[in-house]
């Protein structure tokens, strides 16, 4: 069973420094490939060599559907990526709330299909968010 797992705080809580921390981490357990993806290469060598790093920024893929035709390409291309990691997770969403809930809707089916988990960092409080986004918390 996959798992999406959102790291929620405003900004300078910590959130890139800890999805950096589990994405290394993973790298021991994991069965296939990790891949982080960001917008910009800031934290390129903060991540072990190991781990698969796209810098977003040079694919023009902001916005919802952009985005999640990304990752979906991402996913249809490498049938062995075990986890994905997304930091700036609102910047290349650019979303509404309604257009966040169908991307996190979408994102289930995709990454179910896709056997492949997701961790993303969020840069809101949870009590701002949707309930049914509120979930993924970890």
């Amino acid at each position: 069973m996959t798992v999406i797992q959102i790291i929620f705080g405003k900004k300078g809580s910590g959130k890139t420094k800890r999805i950096l921390d589990m994405a290394n981490n993973s790298v021991k357990d994991a069965k296939g490939y990790v891949l982080f993806i960001d917008i910009n290469k800031d934290y390129t060598l903060s991540l072990k060599p190991q781990i698969r790093f796209i810098d977003a920024s040079e694919y023009s893929v902001k916005g919802a559907v952009p985005f999640y035709g990304f990752i979906a390409g991402i996913l249809a291309g490498n049938y062995d990526i075990d986890v994905l990691y997304i930091d700036s997770f609102l910047k290349l969403l650019q979303a509404d709330e309604q257009q966040l809930l169908d991307f996190f809707a979408k994102l289930e089916k995709l990454t179910a299909h896709a056997g492949c988990d997701v961790v993303i960092s969020y840069s809101d409080d949870p009590a701002n968010v949707p309930e049914s986004i509120r979930q993924y918390l970890i």
